[in-house]
């Protein structure tokens, strides 16, 4: 090719998809667990690989595809990641109308080695920057193609249904009369080991408290910043410095993300630091039956031994209507 200066160079386009966690990036990249390169030119394959020399002594983990099956590669396996949260929390809705655990599911269905362990954790919904943009961009991309993706446009459609689990029984905890209580909330990033709010659970969860009229304490190691950058200083939003801290003057404890540290707090102190002792966990940190036999209220999301009753969006209206005196 001859470009604006007279000289011919010769040149490649090479698609190379990144497949790095949040919270875990140098790691993934230091030992990857493949190296997918798109190219239609086997000396630009092995110029590539050549690079990626050094990350690639223990074993052959060099994939070589055309350009747009490593494009669709990178875009198939968070779809794929997505797909089982939201098949999770889809069973977890189920476990909660059956009475059965979903934590039970959850290690019966991993145990075979054809579907594993990981990604099935059901919660309150994926977020961050990479699942749900790229299940949109494939569902979009298919549909320019002529082609509906049921199934992706599910796995989106589970999820934001998902993340408004949390304060559906809130509300109906309270019977709908959530104006002027006070929820603390532990977690605010998308997952732990980032500061990442895109796309998180918590701004959900906050934004819907807020509307109905309640206050949050919020606690997360790192997130902070993020969201006093996000919603600025308002009255209906105090940021604490400890998770202690998030519980004084709150009616209940909501945790959206698992951070470590949440996983084994003092419960006396917490009881005797909430008005009414009712945990709201997104995360399925702790054992209902331990917990109910501290004197808390636990509701965890598909599990029997909780008491968490699913709550519709169509009960939800109904409740807004009662407010109203509709």
């Amino acid at each position: 090719m001859l470009n604006k200066r007279g000289r011919a160079i010769d040149f490649d386009v090479v698609s190379n998809p990144e497949f790095l966690k949040e919270g875990a990036a140098v790691d993934d990249f230091m030992k990857p667990d493949r190296i997918v390169i798109g190219t239609d030119n086997p000396r630009t394959a092995e110029l590539l690989r050549a690079l990626y020399e050094p990350f690639n002594r223990n074993h052959e983990r060099v994939i070589v595809m055309s350009i747009r099956s490593a494009e669709l590669t990178k875009y198939a396996a968070n779809a794929m990641l997505a797909t089982k949260i939201s098949f999770m929390n889809e069973l977890a809705n189920v476990a909660e109308r059956a009475g059965a655990d979903i934590e039970d599911v959850r290690r019966g269905i991993g145990s075979d080695p054809r579907i594993g362990y990981e990604f099935i954790y059901p919660g309150c919904g994926y977020g961050g920057s990479c699942f749900p943009k790229d299940v949109q961009a494939l569902v979009a991309s298919s549909k320019k193609m002529g082609y509906v993706s049921e199934l992706l446009t599910a796995v989106e459609s589970v999820n934001e249904r998902q993340k408004q689990v949390l304060f559906a029984r809130i509300e109906k905890h309270f019977d709908a009369k959530l104006r002027g209580k006070t929820i603390a909330l532990w977690g605010l990033a998308f997952k732990p080991n980032t500061d990442d709010m895109r796309e998180a659970s918590s701004r959900v969860l906050m934004e819907a408290l807020w509307a109905a009229g309640c206050s949050v304490r919020a606690y997360d190691p790192v997130a902070a910043e993020q969201t006093r950058i996000l919603y600025g200083d308002r009255p209906d939003l105090v940021l604490c410095d400890s998770a202690e801290h998030a519980l004084d003057g709150a009616d209940s404890l909501a945790i959206v993300t698992e951070w470590r540290e949440f996983r084994s707090p003092n419960f006396d102190l917490l009881k005797a630091k909430l008005k009414t002792p009712v945990i709201f966990d997104g995360r399925n940190l702790y054992d209902p039956r331990f917990l109910r036999s501290m004197g808390f209220t636990y509701y965890a999301i598909g599990r029997g031994d909780s008491v968490a009753v699913p709550v519709l969006r169509e009960d939800r209206r109904n409740a807004a209507d009662r407010r109203r005196g509709g």
